[in-house]
């Protein structure tokens, strides 16, 4: 017979456990989301008057924002870049290193030496790069005669060229994810194919592959929250120009919030975010988790 004060003292331990972390999460994720969510219905007061609630004008407002809508589809167009390119890239990454390769450890460790840099530190290294006069690029363009863009003021290959820096960026990341689960499939599997006769191709579209569907779940999200929260790189190659040609969704934020002090408005613009982020991932999970093989 279970003893009613025994289960209550271990509902009131497990409780105690959870509450830093309860704590934790209410204080810096919940909380902040509702205060966002009431702050995008007011407008604010200037000289020191006090705010003033509107609803939902401030969305209406949004919808009117063509300069939102241009970031929007710039926002599309680097997610569509970045996304599948470094996700593809990254699972090549790990399937190279994972086989028998002559100093394995030293090419693991080149593919993930762009992850630990700081991203300013990366942005002031890609902006050397990209340099007009001066720049590698254009260095070596040179040399075969042909004259480099300007790679950061040019808007039909600004975009672009932040999107290279970035699958550089996250590639080695997301490989590190792929590693760990190719070590964790059963040698015995590709042993029993072999013997089998099936190639290589196929195991790896047949076996391999379904077996990593959890880690490309989980890097896929990873990636699109990576898509949308760009701020610190773009602060220091183009500062969202030329012509907006490279702003963001989450630097237009940053860009209402503390350069044009509306911070209401940045505030309605982070709810449309994690209402299309929260969209987003939910169906990622419903169509993907389908196909999704737990080991």
């Amino acid at each position: 017979m279970v003893n009613p004060t025994s289960d209550r003292r271990m509902q009131i331990y497990g409780a105690l456990l959870l509450l830093p972390a309860a704590v934790l999460l209410g204080t810096f994720a919940y909380l902040p989301t509702v205060a966002t969510l009431i702050n995008s219905l007011f407008l604010p007061g200037f000289r020191g008057a006090p705010t003033e609630f509107v609803g939902l004008e401030n969305y209406a407002l949004l919808l009117e924002d063509s300069t939102f809508w241009q970031v929007a589809r710039n926002n599309l167009f680097y997610a569509l870049g970045t996304i599948p390119t470094s996700i593809a890239l990254a699972l090549g990454m790990a399937l190279f290193v994972n086989g028998r390769l002559p100093g394995r450890g030293l090419v693991r460790m080149a593919y993930f030496t762009p992850t630990i840099l700081p991203m300013i530190a990366a942005a002031n290294i890609w902006m050397f790069f990209y340099a007009p006069q001066i720049g590698l690029f254009n260095h070596l363009l040179g040399l075969l005669g042909i004259s480099g863009p300007n790679w950061l003021g040019d808007p039909a290959v600004a975009l672009t060229s932040v999107i290279v820096m970035t699958v550089w960026k996250e590639a080695g990341f997301f490989m590190i994810f792929y590693l760990a689960a190719l070590q964790s499939i059963p040698p015995e599997l590709e042993e029993a194919a072999s013997l089998e006769g099936t190639s290589r191709w196929s195991f790896f579209w047949r076996v391999t592959f379904p077996l990593l569907m959890p880690t490309t779940l989980f890097v896929l999200i990873n990636a699109l929250i990576n898509a949308v929260r760009v701020v610190d790189h773009l602060f220091i190659l183009t500062k969202g120009g030329p012509n907006n040609a490279t702003n963001l969704l989450l630097y237009y934020v940053y860009e209402n919030a503390f350069s044009f002090f509306d911070r209401t408005y940045a505030a309605t613009i982070t709810v449309v975010i994690l209402l299309v982020l929260a969209v987003v991932a939910t169906i990622k999970f419903r169509v993907l988790d389908r196909r999704t093989h737990y080991q």
